[in-house]
């Protein structure tokens, strides 16, 4: 109790609330059209690959979208970079209300909720921006839970599809949009941790090998979950024969699973260290893919991806925990630059268990192809992980004493630690 209050005092809790809130309603209306697969691919009568491409768009350009709209958030702020990015949520929303008709209209809408995807970097360097170092990871574990938004779609969408029709679910998606555009308005504030650095300094990270490592985790972690979250609803629909609105259910419990934890990754990332904590939670993903190879009953397949989420979860806050020790001067920028690699791979796995069902049969080459994927990094971690403890953060991952003071005293290089000018 006393920690939470320390943690509470630390820092800006009603920025925290607005950034999840942001995080959590975009994160919903980015999988929306997964949510709703079963419904789309029955109207349209999708394939396999069909539903993969389907459900892959919105991953796909919110993964290229994050990266600009970091840089922007820069220059003009993270509070007003979120409010006009939800303004622009809502228009698109309001095209698919209106204009959604065709199989290529649900792919052109399918760019356009890749705008509500592109908020992951401004939400949780706005969110944890007000808090000191050393709790930096459960600040941006707590708005980056904001990825339960997923089980928000699979719960709501499907029932609002059954009874209205799937295209109006964009229309209600669009009025509920408007809840954290006015809690952003009216009770966050921009975070003091912000410096106007040149478009190279914050571009750096790109030309880093530290930068591109990071995708490699993050490809696996959220882009495990994000491929999954998307694909789920139509996996349950054609493996099990199950109603649309169960589907969504099942979804729900899977992914549910994994929002929770990415706080619980974070608050273990703070204090035993990030590379700790991602090493113990990629063996567990990992042992729940291969799990998933032999196509167990709808129990075991559920437990299976409640762990895998589990896992993948934590990973995504463990991962945070770490980025704004590796980059504390441009952590948005840098957050969306591995966002947006992340999501790539999350854009990825549906088209390749899509693929795997179409000409195979079944999923089972798709788990594997990204089970192996895994150790491949999993190993590449461990490797670069001994240089990174010997420069900006301390063993197992955990901040260095220095880093704890002030998030602008430091600014990490090529050769590690050097004090800001």
């Amino acid at each position: 109790m006393a920690s939470a209050k320390l943690f509470m005092k630390s820092g800006h809790p009603p920025t925290l609330l607005a950034a999840f809130l942001y995080f959590d309603f975009s994160f919903a209306i980015w999988v929306l059209n997964g949510a709703m697969g079963p419904f789309i691919s029955e109207q349209f009568h999708l394939s396999p690959q069909q539903i993969g491409l389907m459900v892959s768009v919105p991953t796909l350009a919110g993964a290229f979208m994050r990266f600009p709209l970091g840089v922007i958030s820069q220059y003009i702020g993270r509070k007003n970079a979120a409010i006009v990015e939800m303004s622009a949520i809502i228009v698109a929303l309001m095209y698919g209300f209106f204009f959604v008709k065709t199989f290529n209209n649900v792919l052109a809408m399918g760019v356009l909720l890749g705008i509500a995807g592109a908020s992951f970097g401004v939400a949780l360097s706005l969110g944890s921006g007000w808090f000191p170092q050393q709790y930096k990871g459960l600040a941006m574990g707590i708005a980056g839970a904001g990825n339960s938004g997923t089980a928000l779609a699979s719960l709501f969408a499907p029932r609002l599809a059954m009874h209205f029709g799937w295209s109006h679910v964009y229309g209600f998606a669009a009025a509920m949009m408007c809840l954290p555009l006015v809690v952003m308005i009216f009770f966050a504030k921009e975070p003091p941790d912000h410096e106007h650095l040149t478009l190279k300094e914050h571009l750096s990270c790109l030309f880093e090998a530290d930068g591109w490592y990071f995708n490699l985790i993050y490809i696996i972690t959220f882009g495990g979950f994000i491929g999954l979250a998307t694909f789920l609803p139509s996996f349950y629909y054609a493996q099990f024969h199950m109603t649309k609105v169960q589907a969504g259910t099942y979804t729900v419990l899977a992914t549910f699973t994994g929002s929770a934890t990415r706080v619980v990754g974070g608050y273990f990332a703070d204090r035993i260290g990030g590379i700790t904590t991602l090493s113990v939670v990629f063996l567990v993903a990992i042992a729940g893919l291969f799990g998933l190879m032999s196509a167990p009953s709808l129990l075991v397949t559920t437990l299976l991806f409640m762990l895998c989420f589990a896992a993948l979860g934590a990973g995504n806050g463990a991962t945070f925990q770490l980025v704004p020790l590796r980059w504390p001067l441009t952590t948005a920028v840098a957050g969306g630059m591995i966002g947006e690699i992340g999501a790539l791979g999350g854009s990825v796995l549906p088209n390749v268990l899509g693929y795997s069902k179409q000409h195979t049969g079944s999923f089972s080459s798709g788990w594997i192809a990204y089970a192996a994927l895994a150790v491949v990094v999993l190993f590449v971690m461990r490797i670069v992980a001994r240089s990174w403890t010997k420069t900006w953060v301390g063993p197992g991952g955990r901040a260095l004493a220095s880093t704890a003071i002030d998030p602008r005293a430091t600014v990490v290089t090529g050769e590690g630690l050097r004090v800001a000018s």
